[in-house]
């Protein structure tokens, strides 16, 4: 279903977890739920997944993970403050002890000149600290930079873990 390198991440990032003991929660908007469906289709990962919250809609980011309102109106949600705000919350509303968000423009429409397609904003929290990372994958198709993305989430992840 997935690619073999983001399928050999996942699994990194299963086992890394599950050595330390550790659980995570995803919170994806552009992604769609990918980042757990890659992490879920390892053997194993009922152990360490605990949930995943997609939050495709500015309404769902504020109900489901508790990022305020007046930020996403204030910084769009697109953007760092959200990408964290969002990982923070996974973590709040969850019983996981790691968190990764995903929050971008997958085109083909929706970007411009600030927030062009294929701009991603990832943040994780875990036990080593809290991370946010910005991505710019260019227009290179829809599939692509979600294929992309669950790649750099599951990276962050693994790094969060401490693995």
């Amino acid at each position: 279903m997935f690619p073999e390198d983001i399928q050999t991440l996942a699994r990194q990032v299963i086992e890394a977890a599950a050595a330390r003991g550790l659980t995570i929660a995803t919170a994806e908007s552009c992604t769609g739920g990918l980042v757990a469906g890659a992490l879920t289709a390892i053997a194993g990962s009922s152990a360490v997944v605990e949930r995943g919250f997609v939050t495709y809609s500015n309404a769902a980011k504020t109900e489901l993970l508790g990022v305020s309102a007046e930020l996403i109106e204030a910084v769009g949600a697109v953007s760092e403050p959200v990408a964290r705000a969002m990982a923070d919350g996974a973590l709040a509303r969850s019983r996981a002890t790691v968190s990764v968000s995903v929050t971008g423009i997958a085109g083909p429409g929706g970007g411009s000149a600030d927030k062009p397609v294929g701009l991603v904003h990832f943040a994780a929290v875990g036990p080593s600290g809290a991370v946010h990372v910005e991505r710019r994958f260019d227009d290179i198709g829809r599939e692509a930079v979600r294929l992309e993305s669950v790649h750099a989430a599951l990276g962050l992840l693994l790094d969060r873990i401490g693995a």
